[in-house]
């Protein structure tokens, strides 16, 4: 049976979280203010320091899509990647992807981030499948302003792991699962082989306790 490979994509496959790299970049062509970007910062801190509201958050940015079109949205993101995030791909990364790979696994990125966000960054490292965050559309293709439950967050990430393992007849007791976020505590518990990357003091303290690999990445060739 191949085993399963999941990797978090911000601060894991990436050296940077891509919340504020996308405000950036909305605010080089015009679609967000100085204010924005603050805010998002805002949140990224409360996201490190493990007190966001993510439900909240999540709600209060999918409003702003409601009425745009999924094709809109794929394409920006698609050039936002070229444009502001692949030079951040890290190069520890890119050769436990190709390793896995090598080896038959099953490669998935599992992300809070949407699948617009992440698909690009798959395609780039020839990962096959991504599990994340899912914006609803209606029947024409145009976002709804909703989440589709759960959140690909913390205990929902874990649940939406577990689904597309079961679909695929593998097994989390044998995967292996590449993070820095302590959110991501309750499908790192669950693997068989949690990798810790690039993580925060909290989640070291972690990993170090329960003798769980911890590695860093960085992008640029720089380890």
């Amino acid at each position: 049976m191949p085993h399963l490979a999941m990797f978090d994509m911000d601060r894991t496959l990436l050296e940077k979280e891509t919340a504020s790299l996308y405000v950036r970049y909305q605010r080089e062509i015009g679609e967000a203010s100085t204010m924005d970007l603050l805010r998002t910062l805002g949140w990224v801190a409360q996201y490190t320091i493990g007190t966001l509201d993510m439900p909240k958050v999540a709600e209060r940015a999918l409003r702003t899509l409601r009425g745009v079109p999924e094709i809109v949205v794929a394409a920006r993101c698609d050039d936002w990647f070229r444009r502001s995030v692949e030079k951040y791909v890290t190069d520890g990364g890119r050769r436990a992807v190709k390793s896995h790979r090598e080896r038959g696994d099953v490669c998935a990125i599992v992300t809070g981030a949407s699948a617009y966000a992440s698909r690009p960054l798959a395609r780039l490292l020839g990962i096959p499948h991504v599990v994340s965050t899912v914006f609803e559309v209606d029947d024409d293709a145009i976002f709804t302003g909703r989440a589709v439950p759960p959140l690909c967050f913390g205990e929902g990430k874990l649940e939406r792991a577990s689904t597309f393992a079961a679909e695929r007849g593998l097994s989390l007791d044998e995967a292996t699962f590449y993070t820095d976020s302590l959110s991501d505590l309750p499908l790192l518990e669950r693997v068989g082989e949690p990798v810790v990357v690039n993580p925060d003091p909290r989640l070291r303290r972690l990993a170090k306790s329960r003798r769980w690999r911890i590695e860093t990445w960085y992008a640029d060739g720089r380890r």
